[in-house]
């Protein structure tokens, strides 16, 4: 049933263009049957690291001539794909997981490729940004996106000082040996605000945490293995002004779980799902009991 969907795409395959393939980030099943007509067509597929590549391609039974293109080589070897695709051929590019030259990379090639006047065409798939942001419940439409938190402590309080006045949904992603140190430093710059932890992303272990940053960090003191794998961190919008209304459903649902569980924790839960004001909410919470 499959097989005829992925020959219709590969019949749509244009010669001379560098398909830019977004590959599962975990979960190998999470792979587009636009992806797989890609890689299975392509004359050469540019690896980020060509065992990880290999490994896939295997998995789906994918002979594919393999070569390397990673941040190192990217400028020498844009030259070649750029000879390739002259010569007639298809190009896919990959990263080890989700899209190429999004905090991979591939953008040096894209750039390339497309000043030389050859397309270039994306293949969408998964996207740990797009997955976190999706089971994060925030309502607010947009968000900034940090890329890697800087490694070096005075580098990554600099960026994150700045944080303390954006207020829109931040996403950036960050790495185990430096997810403490990373999250001591947001409970000093900015100790109320909620953030989310996703880990794991589609994989076996995958788990989301979300409260304060010492919530957080209360968290992977108490279970060591929160500390490993893949991360993407959410930072919550700012709270509303104490102008602005808490919206009626948000006092609705207040009005709801005060008849199940205390103030604080019925104010928790509202706060998260609609980043009300906390304060509103509590005084909120108290009319509605009195009533």
């Amino acid at each position: 049933m499959l097989q005829p969907l992925i020959e219709r795409a590969q019949e749509r395959l244009e010669p001379q263009t560098l398909y830019v393939v977004a590959t599962p980030i975990g979960n190998l099943s999470d792979i587009t049957l636009h992806a797989l007509a890609v890689l299975s067509k392509a004359d050469l597929v540019c690896a980020e690291d060509t065992r990880v590549t290999g490994q896939l391609l295997a998995a789906y039974g994918i002979k594919a001539k393999l070569i390397s293109v990673r941040e190192q080589n990217e400028q020498a070897m844009t030259v070649k794909i750029i000879e390739a695709l002259a010569a007639g051929q298809i190009v896919a590019q990959v990263s080890d997981a989700g899209s190429p030259a999004v905090c991979d990379p591939g953008s040096r090639l894209v750039a390339g490729v497309r000043a030389a006047g050859y397309k270039v065409s994306p293949v969408v798939g998964a996207s740990a940004v797009i997955a976190a942001l999706s089971v994060a419940g925030i309502t607010a439409p947009d968000f900034y996106f940090a890329g890697f938190i800087p490694s070096k402590p005075s580098e990554r309080r600099s960026v994150l000082t700045t944080w303390q006045n954006i207020a829109q949904t931040i996403v950036s992603y960050e790495t185990p040996h430096r997810i403490e140190a990373t999250l001591a430093d947001m409970q000093a710059l900015f100790p109320e605000r909620v953030v989310m932890l996703a880990r794991e992303i589609t994989k076996t272990f995958e788990t989301f945490l979300i409260g304060t940053p010492s919530e957080l960090q209360a968290a992977l003191a108490q279970d060591s293995n929160q500390s490993r794998g893949e991360m993407v961190l959410i930072v919550h919008p700012l709270e509303n002004s104490h102008e602005d209304a808490i919206a009626p459903e948000a006092e609705q649902l207040l009005n709801l779980l005060l008849d199940d569980m205390p103030l604080k924790k019925a104010c928790d839960i509202v706060h998260r799902t609609f980043s009300a004001n906390k304060k509103q909410l509590y005084d909120l919470g108290l009319t509605l009991k009195s009533k």
